[in-house]
This record gives structure tokens, sequence and C-alpha cells, in this order.
């Protein structure tokens, strides 16, 4: 039975993430967003869906990164989409 390595609870349904040559063990996803997500550079909110990289910074969405003065009107890149722009 594996230890979660956010809440220490021992689950005999933990899983595993494998990332950037790291193996972390969890027993819930909330865990794993709550180690692993991003947080916005604005709102400090966990980004768990796509969110927008703008300046080497993240942000959950194209309000935080205009407010944060790091996005043009069109501009942004969608986090795992590089290079694709966002539209209006």
């Amino acid at each position: 039975m594996a230890q979660c390595e956010v809440c220490g609870n021992h689950y005999d349904k933990s899983f595993e993430v494998h990332r950037a040559g790291a193996i972390h063990v969890f027993d819930s996803f909330e865990c794993a967003i709550h180690a692993l997500a991003p947080t916005c550079a604005h709102c400090q909110c966990k980004v768990i869906g796509h969110g927008i990289e703008e300046s080497e910074r993240i942000f959950c969405c194209q309000h935080c990164a205009r407010e944060a003065g790091h996005m043009e009107a069109e501009g942004g890149i969608l986090i795992g989409q590089r290079g694709d722009q966002l539209a209006r």
C-alpha cells in the first residue's frame, strides 16, 4: 500500500505520476493537482486546464494575463499547444 506524498494517506488504489524524471505517488487527483499543477501568476489559482503561457509566466485565462500586463489583445500561447494563437 503506497503513501500519498501530499496528504500522507495510505491507499491501496494510489497511483504514480512520472514527470521530468521524478516519480510522484498520490491517492487522489486533488493531491496530484495540489502538488504538480502550475499556479496562475495573477490570481494564484491552480491551472488545471490548458492555461496561457506568456513571457514565461503561466495564467489561468486571458483576463488574468491581461490584468498582469503580460498579454496583447490577441497574443498568448495555450499551454500544451505551443504555436497556436488564441482567438479573441
